[in-house]
């Protein structure tokens, strides 16, 4: 059957919102975890050094990246809530997934310094002041905690802001483990008790990897404009093949401009013979998209599965079929 293709594309692009309370608030909770974190990665940095522990300058480590990671998350929000201009037309929201990706960059770098020192210790273990190394990773734990909790309300379905908790809520696991190591330093008493700042060290390394992987991964996939997480084209298709109307649906596209943005292009094929039916069809699809998988950004060619009579754009029988044989 020959088709009629109406070139009448629909772009819907939204402009961008004027800043809302919940973004200001967003800014408001980086800055201040930012500040108490660089507080604490200043004690621990000094704590370590006087104790001589690994684990706590390993963590004093992992805060400098936590503060790096919040500092940068809240430069990428503020890019993000500049409105489209007509050179970034999507305005600047991908900021935020570069952002996350060199958060994710610079948790491998602190993770490889900590494994090869751990290393380096298994075999020549120094002295540690590990009663006042128990102290300052109490502290640190409270710190972290305080941070992890005021950040994880605002951390849900933005990459930008994910990737900075998992900094702080894995320098809190990171925190757990430097405690555990003081204390088997405190309270075993055979020599080999000073291999617990190394190892613990080293998991700690682990944990910032994990963090690492997994941020890194839902970045480079944002980037390369993979299909958003969760989400398959045939899934898509499906549903699209719910609305009456529709008979089929081809040249589909999805991605993210960032990890809240979700966009998508469709060329639908459907019954319609009016203009009215054919606005009225887009609108269905629209609202499908946008309700049941979040896609804010579509891109819409409608296909009339007949020769109809949709005004002047109508193209002769013998067009298509030209058309047809010229791409085959």
């Amino acid at each position: 059957m020959a088709h009629n293709h109406d070139h009448d594309h629909d772009h819907r692009a939204h402009a961008a919102a004027p800043v809302s309370a919940g973004d200001r608030a967003k800014g408001a909770q980086l800055i201040w975890a930012a500040y108490l974190t660089a507080a604490l990665m200043v004690v621990e940095a000094l704590g370590g050094w006087w104790t001589n522990s690994l684990a706590l300058l390993s963590d004093a480590g992992h805060v400098f990246g936590d503060v790096a990671a919040l500092v940068l998350a809240y430069v990428a929000l503020r890019l993000a809530l500049r409105p489209p201009t007509v050179r970034h037309t999507y305005g600047l929201h991908r900021s935020e997934i570069l952002a996350a990706l060199l958060n994710a960059l610079a948790l491998f770098g602190i993770a490889g310094l900590i494994l090869w020192e751990a290393y380096s210790r298994l075999f020549e273990p120094p002295e540690v002041k590990s009663g006042v190394m128990l102290i300052i990773a109490v502290v640190g734990l409270a710190v972290n905690l305080v941070v992890v909790l005021r950040l994880r309300g605002h951390s849900h379905g933005d990459l930008n802001l994910r990737s900075a908790y998992l900094h702080v809520l894995s320098d809190l696991l990171a925190s757990v483990a430097v405690i555990l190591a003081a204390l088997i330093m405190l309270l075993t008493p055979w020599s080999w008790r000073y291999l617990a700042d190394p190892v613990l060290s080293g998991l700690i390394a682990v944990l910032i990897l994990g963090s690492a992987v997994r941020v890194g991964r839902e970045s480079l996939h944002i980037l390369m404009e993979g299909v958003p997480f969760g989400l398959t084209l045939e899934e898509i298709a499906l549903a699209l093949d719910e609305i009456p109307e529709v008979t089929s649906v081809h040249h589909l596209h999805a991605w993210s401009i960032c990890s809240n943005i979700r966009a998508v292009s469709v060329h639908v094929v459907a019954d319609y013979t009016t203009e009215a039916e054919r606005m009225k069809l887009r609108r269905e699809v629209e609202n499908l998209l946008l309700e049941r998988f979040g896609f804010s950004q579509t891109t819409i060619e409608t296909e009339c599965d007949e020769v109809c009579s949709v005004d002047t754009m109508v193209y002769p029988v013998r067009h298509i079929q030209a058309e047809d044989e010229h791409a085959h």
